[in-house]
């Protein structure tokens, strides 16, 4: 597996003349340079591909109008004024490396090209946005050991995994046409589930609605049909990643899922975040991947010397719970959990190698889900399964309330970063959703 190494754009001194992209606590410095599509808000205009800088948003649209850049990154900042950025993400690794330093040089302390590129920023404040871009396939995989154990001690206890867990990396099919952008409304959805007490089941509204935090792995240049992608070749095929909740309808899933796996109970809704953090930018943040004593080592298709050296990507992952009541009481949003992406069971290079090791093609702006990302602790779950124990044992808010699964009106935010205090943080914006009823249910 060919990762690039560390260039002028990681260089922690950098700093910009965009003076917020110079404050300690914003997810965007100059070594960051994520990708969204946007418009300015409550307006008629075209989305089109940008960049985050602090505070503020660089309209690659403009920026191409003016002819800044040259060569390579002329024509891919072109590429991103389309109304989606697949163009861009199928042009390659090379293009999408030139995009970034030509964007990293003009945004710096002293750049020639400051008060051209200043007419290009639009402050986030003001800016709605898309999804950045379209997403063909949705595959979300399973690939949290921690997440696995749990939630399969709390239904199978004398045996939590499924044999194969461990030699391969599981996933299911998804729906790619219900992924949303963040603060897009989540309605509470309606579906056949088991009634207790009855031999047969029944229809109504879900009330077991929970949340998963997960990563998203944005693809860019694919690979033809019958043609798989070797592990050391793996990440050149990934643009970048994102926030990703795939929400849930717990009762729903109970029911459905066997012997297929879920269906109903997740397809209703998938959010993302608008900001796209490129592996380039992550390149700081890799560790070695490595399992404990003991565990099975991975088939050969799954493995290198490079995957095992830097496979792994250091991202703190964070939920915090906004109820209705905070809400009322101006409270700020409280954190019920944190893990790591570190932990994860299976790398990004090891779920894209799998996923095409059958002659699957993957294309720009494919969306693959690592599944609900958990640490070892049971503060760690990275869904309300996890942390209420199945509804057992609610969790315990600072303000007296408790929460098995979602109400209505509750708000779910979704934060990730990298800070390993060699460098500034990245990180990758905010994910929302706020619950509210279902819009309509077969017994209306």
């Amino acid at each position: 597996m060919t990762i690039p190494t560390l260039n002028e754009t990681h260089d922690p001194t950098l700093q910009s003349w965009v003076h917020s992209a110079n404050e300690g606590d914003t997810d965007f410095p100059i070594q960051n340079l994520p990708f969204a599509q946007f418009r300015r808000q409550d307006s008629e205009e075209e989305f089109r591909g940008g960049v985050a800088i602090g505070d503020q948003i660089l309209d690659l649209s403009r920026v191409a109008s003016l002819s800044v850049f040259s060569d390579a990154a002329q024509i891919a900042a072109t590429e991103c004024a389309e109304s989606t950025l697949n163009k861009f993400m199928a042009m390659g690794r090379e293009t999408w490396s030139a995009l970034r330093l030509a964007i990293s040089r003009g945004l710096r302390l002293n750049s020639a090209d400051e008060k051209k590129l200043a007419d290009c920023l639009l402050p986030q404040r003001d800016a709605e946005y898309a999804l950045p871009c379209h997403v063909g396939d949705y595959t979300d995989f399973f690939a949290s050991l921690n997440h696995a154990e749990k939630t399969g001690s709390l239904f199978r206890p004398d045996n939590p995994l499924s044999p194969n867990y461990k030699w391969i990396p599981i996933a299911y099919h998804g729906r790619a046409s219900s992924i949303v952008i963040s603060d897009h409304p989540i309605h509470r959805p309606s579906g056949q589930m088991k009634v207790k007490g009855s031999s047969e089941p029944g229809f109504g509204i879900s009330q077991k609605l929970d949340y998963e935090m997960e990563l998203g792995i944005v693809m860019g240049a694919g690979n033809r049909l019958g043609e798989p992608i070797k592990i050391e070749e793996a990440e050149q095929h990934v643009f970048g990643v994102c926030l990703l909740n795939d929400w849930s309808a717990r009762d729903i899933q109970a029911w459905e899922s066997r012997p297929l796996g879920p269906f109903l109970g997740k397809s209703f809704i998938t959010s993302i975040s608008p900001w796209i953090v490129t592996l380039e930018a992550l390149l700081p943040y890799r560790k070695p991947f490595q399992r404990s004593d003991g565990e099975p080592k991975p088939l050969d298709y799954l493995d290198s010397p490079t995957n095992q050296r830097q496979g792994a990507v250091d991202i703190n992952l964070e939920v915090s719970l906004l109820t209705p009541s905070m809400q009322a009481n101006q409270q700020a949003a409280e954190v019920i959990s944190n893990s790591n992406f570190v932990d994860c069971y299976w790398t990004i290079a090891q779920m894209v190698t799998h996923h095409s090791v059958n002659g699957c093609n993957l294309r720009p702006g494919d969306l693959l889900g690592t599944g609900t990302q958990s640490g070892p602790q049971r503060q760690e779950g990275g869904c309300l399964l996890e942390l209420s124990l199945a509804g057992r044992e609610p969790i315990a808010l600072s303000n007296g309330e408790t929460r098995a699964f979602l109400q209505d009106g509750d708000t779910v935010v979704m934060r990730g970063w990298c800070d390993n205090g060699d460098g500034p943080r990245i990180g990758f914006g905010r994910l929302v959703g706020t619950c509210s009823t279902a819009l309509t249910s077969q017994n209306d």
